[in-house]
């Protein structure tokens, strides 16, 4: 059994040390631990720190691209470096590595194949009200569009095995938290969660530059995710608007020429027939966008299977 613990980094030189220091380097059950640190293009030393920490596995992007990308940049070297579990914790020391034992334990028992870190937000006192407020919210969410039970949707501190990992397939250039579960969800992945500490805040949060910006790029976030996987029911929804209010129009229009009255509100029948072609067309665009969303998963399960072909062939072995 092997576990690979991956930390993607961005400027972490002042607190990647102390991360790395407190990641356990035995824990029953796991015959190797090694780490894997990703560069999300840093101009400080963080490269530098991993190597004199004695880091194994080290991936470098020359520019920044952002926290999704370094995320699936370390499950993919992870399962290449042959990991059979995969943790990803922060780079600020925001999670004891303690908790990594009770991280993993659900998928070393066979129970899970994704394991979310809940850190309790309820409890958090460094968080404020407002941002309780939302993480609440935001989880509920997630936990409704994904079919989940996660209730800190939001949390970095993760484990997968193997097959989970070989299944995700982040595309938001914004973060992989919201949409990895979501994911999971629909792809039918045991994802469970365990109550974890955490850490003394270090540094405020570089992930956005704001609270507005954060709400807006999580629910933009969502909304595409959940139209990804349930395009058709998407566009039911925004359909039935144009639909009603047409069949409302029509209705109110027939029992006026009914009563003998129907001359003068003639245009109740032209605003009803454009509400209803609008429908019609948004309702085509969903059959549309299903049938992508199909093929999309039959793409998914294609790259999966290359995936798996890919890292089972050894050097000189058919796959």
């Amino acid at each position: 059994m092997k576990l690979i613990v991956q930390i993607p980094c961005y400027n972490e030189e002042a607190c990647l040390a102390a991360t790395l220091r407190e990641i356990p380097r035995a824990i029953p059950g796991v015959d190797t631990i090694e780490i894997l640190v990703v560069d999300d293009g840093s101009t400080d030393r963080t490269a530098l720190v991993a190597r004199e920490a004695g880091v194994r596995h080290l991936v470098r992007f020359r520019g920044h691209r952002g926290l999704a990308q370094a995320f699936m940049a370390g499950l993919d070297a992870s399962l290449r470096a042959g990991a059979d579990i995969i943790v990803n914790t922060d780079a600020d020391n925001q999670y004891p590595g303690a908790e990594i034992p009770g991280l993993i334990r659900p998928i070393m028992e066979g129970e899970a194949d994704m394991v979310v870190g809940d850190r309790m937000i309820d409890k958090l006192t460094r968080f404020s009200p407002l941002k309780r407020f939302l993480q609440r919210w935001g989880s509920w969410a997630v936990r409704r569009i994904s079919g989940t039970a996660i209730p800190d949707c939001t949390s970095g501190f993760r484990a997968y095995n193997r097959e989970a990992a070989l299944r995700i397939n982040i595309v938001s250039q914004f973060t992989y938290t919201l949409e990895s579960i979501i994911q999971g969800g629909k792809k039918n992945l045991a994802i469970v969660h365990v109550p974890v500490r955490s850490n003394a805040e270090t540094r405020e949060s570089r992930l956005f530059s704001s609270m507005g910006e954060y709400v807006k790029r999580s629910l933009s976030t969502m909304v595409r995710i959940y139209a990804m996987y349930e395009a058709f029911k998407v566009f039911i929804i925004i359909g039935a608007l144009p639909l009603a209010a047409g069949a409302l129009l029509a209705a109110r229009f027939l029992v006026l020429y009914a009563a003998g009255r129907g001359q003068g509100h003639l245009q109740s029948l032209i605003f009803a027939a454009v509400f209803i072609i609008i429908g019609f067309q948004v309702l085509l665009i969903g059959l549309v966008a299903d049938i992508i969303s199909s093929n999309r998963r039959l793409i998914e399960d294609t790259l999966y299977r290359l995936r798996k072909m890919e890292l089972t062939a050894g050097p000189g072995n058919k796959p």
